[in-house]
């Protein structure tokens, strides 16, 4: 196979494709995430690595707590890459509450705390999709699930205090925000580059399985980014939607074709 990968996808420049990282993604994309040595050996071929980068960056996995030896020579993702696989689920079938037009809203006291403890807050209130208002006050329409990610809300809880706010005007503050509009032109993009590749993937065409991967990659970074807000607070042209669903078709037709050719060798 010698088909590589384009280094931008969807506008974007793309991470590099480093052995942890392709072991860390094709775990990710599956379910339960759980894969032998060997198939994550073969799988990382695709990107021109070899054997031995491959198995010393499953070794390091292990030793980081990334990965956990689940019997003979197979591995299961562990720690924080297990709690970035259930964020990802979130973000593919969020479970939207019936809005009421009220908006969570948490406030850091103004009392001085260490950079890394506001570093921590800022990480677990972006996945639980709050946006930053201004300096210690975090905000969203409160259509999520409160019990949400425990372990990031117990990091904002230990720092700020939770309240319920009602804006006057929600369009106004929702487009302060969100980049709402550029969000949507990467969705419809993305949507676009799936196309394509799904009619090949559906033809069994293994040769489209290097490119398939890093844009299926992409697709999930970009969900990710989805602040997931009521529907009466979007357009109807709203995309988040639609490229779930198209997703789900493309990452369905991906993987038959990846277990094809990993069982073919």
């Amino acid at each position: 196979m010698t088909e590589r990968p384009a280094p931008i996808v969807g506008g974007k420049p793309l991470p590099p494709l480093t052995a942890r990282s392709v072991v860390a993604s094709v775990l990710l994309g599956t379910h339960p995430p759980v894969m032998s040595a060997r198939a994550l050996v073969r799988s990382a071929t695709l990107f021109g690595l070899a054997e031995g980068t491959v198995r010393t960056a499953i070794s390091r996995m292990v030793t980081n707590g990334e990965l956990s030896p689940q019997g003979e020579h197979r591995y299961e993702l562990a720690g924080d890459l297990a709690e970035r696989q259930r964020r990802q689920q979130a973000s593919r079938r969020p479970r939207l509450r019936t809005w009421g037009g009220q908006w969570e809203m948490w406030v850091v006291p103004t009392a001085a705390r260490e950079a890394g403890r506001r570093a921590e807050l800022r990480r677990a209130a972006r996945a639980l999709r709050l946006a930053e208002v201004r300096e210690g006050v975090w905000m969203r329409p409160d259509n999520l699930d409160p019990a949400r990610l425990p372990g990031q809300r117990e990091v904002i809880a230990a720092q700020a205090r939770r309240m319920t706010a009602q804006p006057d005007a929600d369009d106004e503050l929702v487009s302060m925000l969100w980049g709402l509009d550029s969000w949507n032109d990467g969705a419809l993009e993305l949507r676009r580059l799936m196309a394509p590749i799904k009619k090949r993937l559906d033809a069994d065409d293994v040769e489209v399985l290097g490119s398939g991967f890093v844009l299926a990659a992409a697709v999930l970074r970009h969900l990710n980014e989805d602040p997931l807000l009521p529907r009466e607070l979007l357009s109807r042209h709203w995309q988040g939607d639609r490229l779930r669903a198209d997703y789900e078709s493309y990452d369905a037709a991906y993987s038959a074709t990846l277990t094809r050719w990993l069982l073919a060798d």
